[in-house]
């Protein structure tokens, strides 16, 4: 039979790993951010490794609309346990944001970020505190990022109180609980627990965002392009009109790709 000590040992090394089982032991709401792909889909996993509860686990997806990829929903569904869902969706799509603006979203200014993503997954959990008031406003927002992606990302807090969101009866965490993983380490994660990764990474995408996020590489903007033709279009199209390159290259879309629109 396994013990508390030997369910945490795995994370000893963890930062402020006693205050996190003190929140579980508090029961605490621990939001699971999840965009369809293989670090939100390891997250969870690990999650509840680590000892949350099912009881205390509420899965958010960001709805992107056509620009996220095709079948989202539902492989979250079929890999999160029969965990509640619940589905987030911002005021404006991406492609409105962009004609609004006359650009498209960048490192600096993450508007597709903050608008689409951030703030509609807050304003859902405000929500569904109010709802549960069994959770006492508690609540540990769980994202996905990892140090191994970016330099960036490598120097964020992986754990911290969030001032900004604890406001009218809430106490609100931010955790990124798979900051250290390494992309192998989540493959592996999701393989030992007899599940597979979301479609498009066995077609050649690297990242799981939008079909075609400002932050792909060319490989992935190639491989988005053939894998959704109609989208690609779309994107080249609008990058005409607003005469602005989603790429941070600064190259339009379709002389990275070389693909025809």
């Amino acid at each position: 039979m396994m013990h508390q000590h030997d369910l945490f040992k795995p994370y000893q090394n963890h930062s402020n790993l006693w205050e996190i089982i003190q929140l579980i032991g508090r029961g605490a709401l621990f939001v699971v951010n999840h965009s369809g792909g293989k670090d939100s889909q390891a997250m969870l996993i690990k999650l509840r490794e680590f000892g949350v509860p099912d009881d205390q686990l509420l899965i958010i997806h960001a709805d992107l609309g056509k620009v996220e990829w095709s079948g989202s929903q539902e492989q979250i569904k079929r890999t999160s346990f029969g965990l509640p869902l619940v589905v987030a969706k911002a005021r404006r799509t991406l492609f409105q944001m962009v004609e609004e603006r006359g650009m498209w979203p960048s490192p600096q200014q993450r508007q597709c970020t903050s608008d689409l993503k951030r703030g509609p997954i807050e304003r859902e959990v405000r929500r569904y505190l109010k709802a549960n008031p069994h959770y006492r406003g508690l609540v540990v927002n769980c994202m996905g990022m990892r140090a191994q992606e970016s330099h960036n990302r490598a120097k964020a807090e992986t754990f911290r109180f969030n001032a900004r969101n604890s406001k009218a009866g809430r106490e609100w965490y931010d955790w990124l609980p798979i900051h250290d993983l390494t992309e192998d380490q989540v493959y592996s994660t999701i393989r030992d627990e007899g599940q597979s990764p979301a479609w498009p990474y066995f077609a050649g995408m690297t990242r799981y965002s939008c079909c075609f996020c400002i932050m792909a590489s060319e490989a992935d903007l190639k491989t988005a392009a053939t894998l959704n033709p109609s989208l690609y279009r779309e994107v080249v199209k609008l990058e005409r009109k607003v005469g602005h390159t989603l790429s941070m290259s600064r190259k339009p879309l379709d002389q990275i790709t070389g693909v025809a629109a």
